[in-house]
């Protein structure tokens, strides 16, 4: 396996890790604004990601079908969207600032639930990473090294709040720094295990490519409309999630096209 290619598993891990290490330089508690803030840049960056580098490289893919070019793309987007919420109602875990977990009754504590949360959130984006490498690795959907990294750096900067958003709540709870920013670091460990699995079986994955790159969507935006856009939205003064949002979008949008 390149360099490349572990270099961009590695990068969206690296943007977990380094938000969980605000715990140890940010004395007091993110306030809902800003967290209202930074979930909104991590929904508009998830979402232009999904149709940039997944969904219109699936319908490229399956151009040879001519005006059926959207069903590969179709199917798999949808299921994405019901392979997330089989594992929404069965994985027990707390959404930020919410007072009831979801998933199977489970006696797991309110922080670890929190981290399941997150967890389960970047199941989709691992997913994507792999999955894109995987096209570049196999030289299919015209993949480039370019809009492969612009993936990795687009959901490394949205993991980044993401990091800060799960760790410092969690050393707020009573957790130390060092403990806070071990488990925020934890949450993200999914994301290279899983675009690593993904690469490894990539030849296996070769015919079903574009469904693989829209399940990768699907599964994306369901945690965006499911999770992102309600907690963005709570609240007063929810323009600034959609303020940052539309920020996100556009600077994923950016990666994409300037390095693709």
């Amino acid at each position: 396996m390149s360099t490349q290619i572990v270099c961009g598993l590695l990068i969206p891990f690296s943007g977990t890790a380094l938000g969980s290490a605000c715990v140890f330089f940010m004395k007091r508690e993110m306030s809902r604004g800003v967290q209202r803030a930074l979930t909104g840049f991590a929904a508009g960056v998830m979402t232009a990601a999904s149709i940039w580098s997944l969904i219109i490289p699936a319908m490229d893919m399956a151009d040879g079908m001519g005006k059926l070019a959207f069903l590969p793309a179709v199917v798999g987007f949808w299921l994405g969207i019901l392979f997330l919420l089989l594992l929404d109602s069965l994985i027990p875990h707390l959404h930020m600032n919410a007072d009831k977990a979801e998933g199977l009754p489970s006696k797991l504590a309110r922080t670890t639930m929190m981290v399941l949360a997150v967890t389960l959130h970047n199941i989709p984006e691992g997913m994507a990473v792999g999955i894109v490498y995987a096209g570049l690795l196999t030289g299919s959907a015209d993949m480039t090294a370019g809009g492969a990294l612009a993936l990795a750096l687009g959901i490394a900067i949205q993991n980044f709040p993401e990091g800060a958003i799960i760790s410092m709540p969690l050393h707020a709870e009573g957790k130390s720094k060092a403990r806070a920013f071990a488990d925020g670091v934890l949450s993200g460990a999914v994301e290279p295990i899983g675009a690593l699995l993904t690469i490894l079986s990539a030849r296996l994955f070769l015919p079903i490519m574009p469904y693989l790159l829209s399940f990768a969507a699907g599964a994306m935006i369901y945690v965006v409309v499911e999770e992102l856009i309600p907690e963005m939205s709570e609240g007063k003064h929810s323009n600034i999630g959609v303020v940052m949002f539309s920020v996100g979008f556009t600077l994923m949008m950016i990666l994409d096209v300037a390095l693709g």
